[in-house]
């Protein structure tokens, strides 16, 4: 059996009792316009349930879902237009009628495909809190000219300060184990001082003479 023989099977499976009990309720409570509106949603050209499928009165939040096998089933008043909306097909309506003789309506909705351009959607690995707290607190900003030119001056602040400070006890151990090693140099003879050195003032009067020590001009 097709698909289709098998719908239309269920279809009149369901409708076939007898409408008598029905109608008298309708009739018990005054609604002689409310009208059991049921049926199955299916493709236009496969003729395939369609599962899902938002129905309602159109004008109002009235309305249902259809089943997985395309099947549907609620009271509307004749004359009700239908709206049929599903992803993947175009809307689609359709108008009960308002000559009907019963109090129950069903029909076949076909619904056309429609293709439809969803916006993309990118899906990230984000991390847990515990770990954003974590990249926030350890982050290092990148250095600019500033903080470098900042470091720089306390490097020199540093130096000025250490040359007013005292030595420590290894500073001193190796000063005086620098004297001891100049002055065993000259072990047994006389240290010489430069002020006697001939050569020291033949550098020094050359010097003089080709101006070296004039004040240099701003």
């Amino acid at each position: 059996m097709s698909r289709i023989n098998q719908i239309i099977a269920f279809v009149f499976f369901l409708f076939a009792t007898p409408a008598v009990g029905q109608q008298s309720a309708w009739s018990m409570f005054g609604n002689d316009d409310l009208v059991q509106f049921s049926g199955v949603v299916i493709t236009g050209d496969s003729l395939k349930p369609i599962p899902y499928t938002n129905i309602r009165v159109e004008g109002s939040n009235y309305g249902t879902v259809s089943n997985y096998d395309g099947f549907f089933s609620f009271v509307a008043h004749r004359g009700d237009r239908i709206l049929f909306t599903a992803v993947g097909y175009q809307d689609s309506y359709y108008q009960i009628p308002d000559t009907l003789s019963q109090n129950r309506y069903s029909l076949f909705q076909m619904m056309e495909t429609d293709t439809i351009l969803l916006t993309v959607t990118v899906i990230y690995p984000w991390p847990t809190v515990e770990d954003l707290e974590f990249a926030i607190v350890q982050h290092r900003v990148p250095e600019n000219d500033y903080d470098r030119a900042m470091k720089n001056l306390a490097l020199e602040e540093m130096k000025e300060r250490g040359r007013s400070l005292d030595y420590d006890g290894a500073m001193n151990y190796r000063y005086d184990m620098s004297e001891v090693v100049r002055k065993s140099y000259y072990n047994g003879q006389y240290m010489p001082v430069q002020i006697l050195n001939p050569f020291a003032w033949a550098k020094f009067i050359e010097a003089w003479k080709d101006g070296k020590f004039k004040k240099k001009k701003d």
